[in-house]
């Protein structure tokens, strides 16, 4: 049984809202007023970036969400050993999808949930292979505007551009919010939700199935 009256989510992404209402929770969503930006250099690696950020996030809306749970999430797009965030404008946009064209890449999404000063946190990563795509296809894409809110400059559910070719791990990672992980950490703050739909594998996963 949920021991929490109120579960809230830091983030303003639709993208996360639409898959954490397939757990059939009721949750508020109350955005991280955090500036990421600002705190990125504290962390030795991406992979430190993503869960402590989203760590962040949690620990920052639990301060004024008494008796909440609290999820927070940071989704980071790593080429190489360099993290790409969101965009600032088209021209970065631009520069970060010419990086990515043709490459591999990981997307990783760090997972927090808090309540109070109580915190449990996981992170999750994904192989990413992007496709070739035209220097056409690209423009048209930043033109739409739809880049500048995404990490990495791409959406991998974009019907128009397609960007990616194949992926290896948890595709809902890929789009923002591993359900399989955020499920889990419910749980060790107190949830009871049944973790049958998630299987052993993200490929045994019915919600992570491309």
């Amino acid at each position: 049984m949920n021991n929490y009256r109120d579960l809230v989510l830091a983030s303003e992404s639709s993208r996360r809202r639409e898959i954490l209402s397939l757990l059939g929770l009721p949750f508020r969503v109350l955005p991280s007023a955090l500036d990421e930006t600002a705190l990125m250099a504290a962390f030795p690696s991406p992979d430190d970036a993503a869960t402590g950020l989203a760590a962040a996030k949690a620990l920052e809306v639990a301060k004024t969400t008494a008796g909440a749970a609290v999820i927070g999430a940071d989704t980071l797009v790593v080429l190489g050993d360099r993290a790409l965030g969101k965009p600032r404008d088209a021209n970065e946009a631009r520069q970060m999808l010419q990086r990515l064209r043709g490459k591999e890449h990981r997307v990783i999404t760090g997972v927090a949930v808090a309540s109070g000063t109580s915190l449990v946190a996981d992170m999750v990563s994904t192989r990413v292979w992007m496709r070739d795509f035209s220097d056409e296809e690209m423009e048209r894409y930043i033109a739409s505007g739809d880049p500048l809110d995404k990490a990495g400059a791409y959406a991998i559910q974009s019907e128009a551009f397609r960007p990616v070719a194949r992926i290896e791990g948890c595709y809902l990672n890929v789009v923002g919010l591993p359900l399989c992980i955020t499920a889990s950490l419910l749980n060790r703050a107190g949830y009871g939700i049944s973790l049958a739909p998630f299987g052993s594998s993200p490929q045994e996963c019915r919600y992570c199935a491309e």
